[in-house]
């Protein structure tokens, strides 16, 4: 290694520590504004021309936000269709009805994870919540359960929600690192969900039943249990609220969504993406029937299709309602209006994200450009660092430091690309899943899902430790034991 190449390490690990310093100081800086200060800072002190370095920046933050971004706001509309035409809802309680109670955890974990497929991880326990405090109420009425029920069936949620949000594509941290590190799409499903079962298991049923024992006194506040789950409690008059509807004023109206039709709404596009690489494997390229499944199995035109797939199970759901199916009740279902403005209201939640995801885009261009990813290249290849640990460790150091696993992501993405070339392949695959488990753990105060465990379950500090932040660290290290372990055969 050359005084060149230590001194562009130099500047990479200033630029590091300047983030960090940017987002978590009392100016609380942006992070996409800290990304972008930080990128053009790290090009100007690693000498690249001034004319370029504006070129990188835009080149960037435009290229991966042209690959990620549309995705993630089709992406974020049918979670929300999903949610507001009770779809979640229908396959939910769909999976825990008349279930023996020592099964409920590991139900609640399987419904988290189907329905953590097309969610982020707040939104997704959010539309969970009233599930589990029904679902808990009624296991306190019938006594018999060792420690908080609440603690039972929350930490299997947790571990399927983080677990989906953090290692699998079309989530938002996946999807980058898979467009940044050029990694296959299907492969990355595939090897992301050999990875996540496991880890799913070992950090939610398993340390539930171990945990739940040792925090007998966690439960929410009564008056917030009783908002989610006074749809639970039916009066004999006419016109209660339908099963599973939200008792809130600001909550959208339920429609009747069969089950199955939830469940097919939900794994429309990871089937395509599935099939994509089905195709791309057994049909020859010269086949009219693969050369469909791979353009079907786009992020893209996949998100697209579950959208409209989404949008016609909502409208279906509508009608059943408007046409009184549900008892006759007369209830309207949803109107058009009522529709486009919940998806207007989803695409604000992932603004911010998205300017992030550019901002990590920018980031990594300039380090690409100014010389420091062969840097980074050539001190890894003489370290003889495994480079799976590596986008580990720096994606859980940048989470943990920012308070952002999206910050976490992008920015690890942009330092470890070099190292794998072109990208591609079951490493690059499995890069993606380590970097992501990496920003999950050690989720703490400066995290915003911490906050939302402690005060939905009523924990303290300590409790919540105990929960949120030991489950995702163990997801996280999981995660990378299991990316780690299919790395033998890469």
């Amino acid at each position: 290694m050359t005084a060149h190449t230590w001194w562009l390490l130099l500047i990479l690990t200033v630029a590091i520590a300047a983030l960090i310093y940017l987002i978590n100081s009392r100016l609380r800086v942006h992070p996409f504004v800290a990304l972008i200060l930080v990128s053009v800072g790290t090009g100007i002190a690693a000498g690249e021309p001034a004319a370029k370095l504006a070129g990188s920046i835009e080149e960037g933050a435009g290229g991966t936000l042209g690959d990620v971004g549309v995705t993630l706001a089709l992406g974020a509309m049918l979670g929300r269709l999903l949610s507001d035409s009770g779809a979640t809802d229908a396959i939910a309680r769909a999976l825990v009805a008349r279930a023996e109670p020592r099964r409920l955890p590991w139900l609640v974990g399987a419904a988290a994870f189907v329905i953590g497929v097309p969610m982020f991880f707040e939104v997704g326990l959010i539309v969970l919540l009233p599930l589990i405090f029904s679902v808990a109420r009624r296991m306190e009425e019938q006594g018999g359960t060792k420690g908080s029920p609440y603690v039972l069936l929350g930490v299997p949620a947790i571990a399927s929600l983080s677990t989906l949000h953090g290692m699998l594509p079309p989530h938002p941290g996946p999807l980058t690192a898979m467009t940044g590190l050029h990694a296959d799409l299907g492969l990355t499903l595939g090897v992301g969900i050999v990875c996540a079962v496991p880890t799913v298991i070992l950090a939610g049923p398993v340390y539930a039943r171990w945990i739940a024992p040792r925090l007998p006194d966690v439960a929410p506040d009564d008056e917030l249990v009783a908002q989610f789950t006074a749809a639970e409690r039916q009066p004999a008059e006419a016109g209660t609220p339908a099963p599973g509807a939200r008792a809130s004023a600001e909550a959208p109206r339920r429609t009747g969504v069969p089950t199955g039709l939830a469940v097919a709404a939900v794994l429309v596009p990871v089937v395509l993406m599935l099939l994509r690489t089905l195709a791309e494997t057994v049909l020859d390229e010269s086949s009219g029937l693969g050369a469909a499944l791979v353009f079907a199995g786009e992020p893209l035109v996949a998100m697209l299709a579950g959208f409209v797939f989404a949008l016609g199970v909502t409208m279906f759901g509508s009608a059943r309602s408007g046409s009184g199916h549900s008892g006759g009740s007369g209830h309207s279902g949803r109107s058009g209006e009522e529709t486009r403005a919940s998806l207007t209201d989803s695409l604000k939640s992932i603004a911010a994200i998205l300017l992030i995801i550019g901002g990590g885009g920018a980031f990594k261009q300039v380090l690409q450009d100014s010389g420091i990813g062969d840097a980074i290249a050539s001190a890894a290849e003489g370290a003889h660092i495994n480079v799976i640990l590596l986008g580990w460790l720096i994606a859980l150091l940048l989470s943990l430091t920012t308070g952002s696993a999206t910050v976490g992501i992008v920015s690890a993405t942009g330092i470890v690309a070099p190292l794998i070339g072109d990208g591609g392949g079951l490493e690059a695959s499995l890069l993606v899943v380590a970097i992501g488990a990496g920003s999950l753990g050690l989720n703490y105060v400066n995290h915003a899902g911490f906050w939302l465990v402690k005060e939905s379950f009523g924990m303290d500090l300590s409790q919540a430790t105990k929960t949120q932040t030991a489950v995702q660290t163990l997801v996280s290290v999981l995660g990378l034991a299991m990316a780690l372990l299919l790395s033998v055969f890469a």
